[in-house]
């Protein structure tokens, strides 16, 4: 599967997955409580952080 293939998959997934009554219930129950939106918050730049690590290993710096 093609890089650009999977990058629509997960966002289509993605989108599909936010718009389920449970998630979005999740979700303001985060928005509306200070510690766990700044947990939240620290969690999303971990994975971004680490997938980003993630793919320069795989890819390699040279290659965009």
């Amino acid at each position: 599967m093609s890089a650009i293939r999977l990058a629509v998959t997960v966002v289509s997934t993605a989108i599909a997955v936010s718009r389920h009554p449970a998630v979005r219930a999740g979700v303001q129950a985060v928005v509306n409580n200070p510690k766990a939106r700044d947990t939240a918050i620290n969690t999303t730049r971990n994975a971004a952080y680490n997938a980003g690590v993630l793919a320069r290993h795989l890819l390699g710096r040279n290659k965009s």
